[in-house]
């Protein structure tokens, strides 16, 4: 950080050591001087952040709190995130948005992101911090390899990206920190947090690893967490040799695009499921793997209404011809 920013300081709930540890953190990530934002849910773990923020770099953030509306309890929530940045000075924001139909939670998170971006610029600030944290990461991770994802599903979010739909950066400090420290954290402020009752509902996939995450003493979370950003890692080195192979072995032909494999397979569904995606087809994984596999045994085969066949040592790949009624 530059000479401007202010020195950690113990603050209730938080200790020197733990405001010294977060600057760190969100110093490594944020080595800008400009204001930044915090989404703060009122949940522990974004009441934690706040403290720590709080803690760390006074006076050099500002809050913002979403109302979806989707639960009675929701204005109050919002108003407790109000009343605790009031009682240290902090300047907070209470958002409401409106959902649109269909899959709930995935709009809940795009409304949510579009209404941060939009207060931040509004706002001023330079970056979007959240409160991911190790937790977070080791039950996605164990999440998705249950539901048998590839690489790209079984990355874990990283530390420093963008915010979904914007430019704004998006920062998570918190991806070495434990839930149960942050929890302490909360307790220790003698502040109550947001308690969502989905959270504790087993009908949910996280909830169930959850609970089975918190009885397993032999799992440390946080080395699961840190297998997850290593894959991410992988993933983006991966996705560096994508664009290398659609470069220098993909091609547009005059019925359709060109493929000459160079690269192994996992590369090679990658490009593949980009030249669907490129006609228009929205493939699955699965499909495009099993296409892969037809084509490396000389076979042709079709995905998303894209036909592909092998030709002179190629892959050539067309949209597929309409139907006869």
């Amino acid at each position: 950080m530059t000479g401007t920013a202010s020195k950690p300081v113990a603050s209730d709930g938080v200790t020197p050591e733990q405001a010294e540890r977060f600057a760190a953190d969100l110093g490594r990530l944020w080595p800008e001087d400009g204001r930044f934002g915090l989404a703060v849910s009122g949940g522990p773990d974004s009441l934690a952040l706040l403290l720590l923020a709080h803690a760390a770099r006074p006076g050099r953030f500002a809050v913002a709190t979403v109302d979806h509306g989707l639960r009675p309890e929701a204005a109050a929530e919002c108003a407790l995130v109000e009343r605790a940045c009031a009682d240290r000075g902090i300047a907070c924001a209470i958002l409401k948005v409106e959902l649109a139909a269909g899959n709930l939670q995935a709009e809940a998170r795009a409304a949510r992101y579009a209404a941060l971006a939009e207060w931040a610029e509004r706002e001023g600030v330079a970056a979007l911090v959240t409160a991911h944290h190790a937790d977070d990461q080791a039950e996605t991770l164990i999440m998705r390899l249950n539901r048998a994802s590839g690489l790209a599903g079984l990355a874990g979010v990283r530390s420093r990206g963008v915010v979904p739909g914007a430019r704004l950066p998006l920062l998570r400090p918190l991806l070495s920190w434990r839930r149960a420290e942050l929890a302490a954290i909360v307790a220790g402020a003698g502040l109550e947090a947001v308690q969502d009752p989905s959270n504790a509902d087993e009908a949910y996939d996280r909830v169930r690893i959850r609970k089975a995450l918190a009885a397993a003493d032999w799992l440390d979370a946080g080395a699961v967490a840190a297998s997850a950003e290593h894959l991410a890692d992988a993933d983006e080195a991966l996705g560096w040799m994508v664009e290398r192979e659609m470069a220098e072995n993909v091609s547009v032909i005059e019925d359709g695009i060109r493929y000459e494999p160079g690269a192994p397979k996992a590369v090679a569904i990658r490009v593949a499921a980009r030249i669907v995606g490129g006609f228009g087809g929205s493939p699955r994984g699965g499909a495009v793997s099993r296409l892969v596999d037809d084509l490396t045994n000389g076979e042709g085969g079709n995905v998303a209404g894209v036909a592909a066949k092998v030709c002179d040592g190629g892959w050539v790949f067309q949209p597929e011809p309409p139907r006869r009624s």
